[in-house]
């Protein structure tokens, strides 16, 4: 082959396409199975092949599975908590980071920026007991107290990808709106917010997973169980139901189907969003 063929072929790195090839599989094989799962009969889910397709289809796993779990009142508070930790999360992190970006220069800023940046390396499980004790003296055992905690502990992280974007924004465009007679608010709302869609896209997609997913913490912090979340109801119902497997899948693939539906429609703009953020 001539030099001049080879021109514009890349060459392929095997390695990273065996990684990513071993990586897709551990995602769809267990999503495989779970979906076969939920459709297959008593007998078909006991057969003791798991790969095997179901014939008949059963669709009463998912009916049952939603009596048994009490789905629709689960599903009421994770939409709950997981809408209002979504808002809350975009909202404080843009505030915040646009105060840190446009104050850079002040000392004591920058040294606020790092003790915020700092709770990345302390998980909820380290404080996990202090936080427990904490929402049970103020009243928040509750879809509220979760609520605030997820903010909280998602604030960084977020924090750190708002002032990523915003530091790659021209000063200038906020200076002219100040000189048409615009406040600070009115300038962040009007002008530098809607400039923060794909970052903003970013952070609420990040929450609603972390949100939706959550199990440690609606386990720990809410003391009412009728008040549980969606993964905190498929605990208990594995553990009360652990022989019916076709249910129990029907009852998994219902818990994350939203998330999974979420993602694949907006991945696009996590991405766009974490390489916005990553160019200055």
């Amino acid at each position: 082959m001539s030099a001049r063929a080879k021109v514009g072929q890349e060459r392929t790195n095997w390695t990273a396409t065996i990684l990513l090839g071993l990586a897709a599989l551990s995602v769809v094989v267990p999503l495989y199975v779970t979906v076969t799962m939920a459709l297959k009969t008593n007998q078909q889910a006991v057969d003791g092949n798991a790969f095997s397709l179901p014939w008949p289809l059963s669709w009463d796993n998912f009916a049952e599975a939603w009596t048994l779990t009490n789905f629709p009142r689960a599903l009421a508070v994770s939409v709950f908590i997981t809408v209002l930790a979504v808002a809350g999360s975009v909202l404080l992190s843009s505030l915040f980071a646009f105060a840190l970006a446009r104050n850079w220069d002040r000392r004591w800023v920058r040294l606020s920026f790092y003790y915020v940046l700092a709770a990345l390396f302390v998980p909820f499980p380290v404080v996990a007991l202090p936080q427990v004790q904490l929402t049970g003296n103020l009243g928040l055992d509750n879809p509220v107290g979760v609520v605030a905690l997820h903010i909280a502990f998602g604030l960084s992280f977020n924090t750190l990808l708002f002032t990523a974007f915003l530091r790659s924004v021209p000063a200038e465009l906020e200076e002219s709106a100040r000189l048409d007679g615009a406040t600070t608010m009115q300038t962040f709302w009007r002008l530098v917010f809607p400039l923060l869609a794909p970052m903003s896209a970013t952070v609420a997609i990040f929450a609603f997973l972390g949100s939706w997913n959550d199990f440690m913490m609606p386990s720990l912090i809410i003391a009412d169980p009728s008040l549980q979340t969606v993964p905190v109801v498929q605990k208990i119902f594995q553990t009360q139901f652990a022989s019916n497997y076709n249910v129990s899948f029907a009852s998994y693939l219902m818990a994350m189907a939203p998330a999974i539906i979420a993602y694949v429609f907006t991945q696009r703009w996590v991405i766009a969003g974490v390489t916005q953020g990553s160019i200055k």
